[in-house]
């Protein structure tokens, strides 16, 4: 697999990673026909997973590796890292501001954004598009800084990080078509929702890839601003949305799910990385 990768260029190697993550949202979204309906404790489980995985990409894949590349560099290590973390969470609270979406269980009059008349069912979709953003740009990111030689960046690392972000994609998948289905919608409708998430991942990716691989010197800030955008979804929207039940009462298992992700995210990237 690895070989094959390697005779690619970064941008179709970020690519394939990228449309394998949304392979795996589209898996997640399947769910929907085999369940109506999903356990709330089960998916707190599932999306503190998630966040585990991306809190340990944003280190050991994007954050360890932005130092290491700064100062590789000649640049001042840690103000361009701390300049594009920075960057990359104020980007996604700006698009967060400003997309029209809907957290899972919450009404339409509580949808965030710009205010619109779209359909519930599209908001739900917007919401976990944008957590999305952050992982195709990662993945995309991670795969273009191959192509610049340096220690730091490898294509096992790489294929590690597009590994991670294939799993916690599962779960995000399955939160959107379920909901869905549980509302009325059809289970071909609701799947072909579900999986429309991650379209934008592929995208993103892309674009990552590119950028990094034509313009070497913005890699270390091009990795802190995914870490960056990443660590905002995960406080934002992932961990408050896997510590409650129905009803509000708190729960420990999105903490257990967030444990176990962050450590599978850990051995991926130091064992393949």
């Amino acid at each position: 697999m690895l070989e094959w990768l390697a005779t690619l260029s970064p941008v179709f190697q970020a690519l394939t990673g990228t449309l394998f993550t949304w392979g795996v949202t589209a898996l997640g979204a399947g769910l929907v026909f085999f369940f109506k309906s999903f356990n709330k404790t089960v998916l707190n489980g599932m999306l503190g997973f998630a966040a585990g995985v991306m809190i340990a990409a944003s280190f050991w894949s994007l954050l360890a590796p932005a130092i290491e590349t700064a100062e590789s560099l000649g640049q001042t290590a840690w103000l361009t890292v701390a300049i594009g973390f920075l960057s990359g969470g104020l980007f996604l609270w700006l698009v967060d501001m400003t997309l029209p979406h809907l957290h899972m269980g919450l009404e339409k009059d509580k949808a965030e954004g710009i205010k619109t008349n779209w359909q519930r069912s599209v908001l739900l979709v917007l919401a976990i598009t944008l957590h999305n953003i952050p992982e195709g740009l990662a993945v995309g990111i991670a795969f273009g800084a191959v192509a610049s030689d340096l220690p730091s960046a490898s294509l096992a690392g790489a294929v590690a990080l597009a590994l991670g972000i294939g799993l916690q994609n599962f779960p995000e998948g399955a939160a959107v078509s379920i909901p869905l289905r549980r509302e009325g919608f059809s289970r071909t409708k609701a799947f072909l929702y579900g999986q429309a998430s991650g379209i934008v991942e592929p995208i993103a990716g892309v674009i990552g890839a590119y950028a990094v691989a034509s313009m070497q010197h913005v890699l270390p800030s091009a990795l802190a601003f995914a870490a960056g955008a990443m660590i905002y979804v995960v406080v934002e929207e992932l961990i408050p949305e896997a510590q409650y039940n129905e009803g509000g009462s708190s729960t420990n298992i999105g903490t257990i799910g967030c444990m176990i992700g962050f450590t599978v995210m850990m051995i991926l990237d130091v064992a393949l990385g």
